[in-house]
């Protein structure tokens, strides 16, 4: 029986959101979101090649869109605002250029940053630092550090799937890929979001946004890289008002 890589929740004729996770984490990641959004929309949580469901398919852009793009169609009912979070963020910028039918609607949340030129060397460190670093460790650290954060029920939620090796073999595939000008193929309406306390995708984001058609960002206030965990709430209400601002 073929894997199911995503989970379903709300009305089933409600607008459908669909939410791609972070590197080393999974589509559990999500649950603060869907707890706030689920009773108005349809929220629809995948996970990537390389993670959760999918841990034994390795990770690649192309893969990313093919799973998000199988999750739209038979789980979001064909077209939907697709959100996504880092290593999701660009894949789901990626999915958006591929067939923009499917996407009303994309939210990009710290995935601000081309992969290319100097930025590519961070990507490759950070990515074979995730790899070869001790996976029991890194978990360990990762873990505790996100219950402190955000709490036990959180942090449990995190810990299911929670992968830094298979994260890391995800961030170094980036590497070389251009995503500004998939935005552009995408052409349709955009938001981006990044914490105020993320520098490096604040860096990027002047370069990436400029001169893309059908775009707005938003920082979030007292947020790091991972923003929709920092501000659970204002990053809810994000999604909601940017669905809300689309047309039907």
């Amino acid at each position: 029986m073929a894997i199911v890589p995503w989970e379903v929740e709300g009305p089933p004729d409600a607008p459908s959101i669909v939410l791609a996770h972070g590197a080393v984490l999974s589509r559990t990641m999500w649950r603060p979101q869907v707890e706030r959004l689920r009773d108005r929309y349809r929220c629809v949580v995948v996970d990537l090649p390389g993670h959760g469901a999918l841990s034994g398919q390795p990770y690649s852009v192309q893969a990313g869109v093919e799973v998000l793009q199988r999750a739209i169609r038979d789980g979001a009912g064909g077209r939907a605002v697709v959100v996504g979070l880092s290593l999701g963020g660009y894949t789901a910028v990626a999915t958006a250029a591929d067939d923009p039918s499917l996407v009303r609607g994309l939210v990009v949340a710290g995935a601000s940053m081309e992969p290319t030129g100097l930025a590519a060397a961070a990507y490759l460190w950070y990515g074979w630092a995730l790899r070869l670093l001790p996976a029991a460790l890194t978990r360990t650290v990762g873990v505790g550090l996100f219950r402190r954060a955000y709490g036990r029920e959180v942090g449990e939620a995190l810990a299911i799937g929670y992968d830094a090796p298979a994260g890391g073999r995800a961030i170094c595939s980036l590497v070389g890929e251009r995503f500004r000008a998939r935005l552009l193929a995408y052409g349709g309406p955009i938001l981006v979001v990044n914490g105020e306390l993320d520098p490096w995708f604040c860096l990027g984001e002047r370069a990436f946004v400029a001169g893309v058609p059908g775009i707005r960002t938003l920082r979030l206030a007292r947020a790091s890289h991972v923003s929709s965990l920092d501000r659970p709430d204002a990053f809810a209400r994000a999604i909601a008002d940017f669905e809300a601002s689309l047309p039907a």
